[in-house]
């Protein structure tokens, strides 16, 4: 299908999500890819990851950029060559992408029962306002993708969800949280921002500073 939502949370700022219907062959026509792209693409094992990685690049396009605008660090984070700040994700059969004049990062995850295993390897501070009866799988994706939309945000790696990331209290009502990153170098709040979009959350990071 074409572009699913699009999102504008302030002037600065474009979220893209795509819903992923097509076939890989469907996803391949009219995108052009770099040699590393197509090195890239042909190399997942899986279809499901191919196509994601191909829709992100129609995400691109739908924003006015190629494939040949975009490049990684060697820690992975992308970066456009018009300097202005992309943070990417995809999930299953969703992808999304964000795009801004300061920093951001975004997180699509599909509600899983799985999360609820997993929650005591990025769960510290918010223990203290988690509420099982504000549905738990949203409430512990959000903090999940806040997480990890402000992991993608900071640009040297080596952060742990658990201890050096804080999202505050909220309730699934309230569609915005604020969260921190506490680093050595790097000491900083941004707005959080998450939203159900079929059985999936997406979760996006804004930069609180003035330009």
């Amino acid at each position: 299908m074409p572009l699913y939502k699009t999102i504008t949370p302030n002037k600065h700022t474009t979220v893209y999500v795509w819903k992923i219907e097509e076939s890989f062959d469907d996803l391949s026509k009219g995108i052009l890819l770099t040699k590393r792209s197509k090195e890239r693409v042909l190399s997942m094992k899986s279809e499901m990851h191919q196509r994601g990685f191909l829709s992100v690049r129609h995400l691109l396009k739908e924003a006015g950029y190629t494939d040949f605008d975009l490049y990684y660090t060697d820690n992975g984070k992308p970066h456009l060559k018009d300097k202005k700040h992309i943070s990417i994700t995809h999930s299953f059969t969703f992808s999304a992408l964000i795009i801004s004049d300061k920093e951001v990062g975004i997180d699509i995850e599909k509600n899983r029962e799985k999360i609820k295993i997993i929650q005591h390897k990025f769960v510290n501070f918010e223990r203290g306002f988690i509420n099982p009866n504000d549905n738990l799988i949203e409430q512990l994706t959000v903090i999940w993708g806040a997480k990890e939309s402000l992991y993608k945000i900071y640009p040297y790696g080596g952060l742990t969800f658990k201890n050096d990331i804080d999202i505050e209290s909220f309730k699934i009502s309230d569609k915005r949280t604020t969260g921190f990153i506490k680093a050595k170098d790097w000491d900083k709040k941004y707005d959080i921002h998450y939203k159900k979009i079929e059985d999936y959350t997406l979760v996006y990071a804004l930069d609180t500073s003035k330009i």
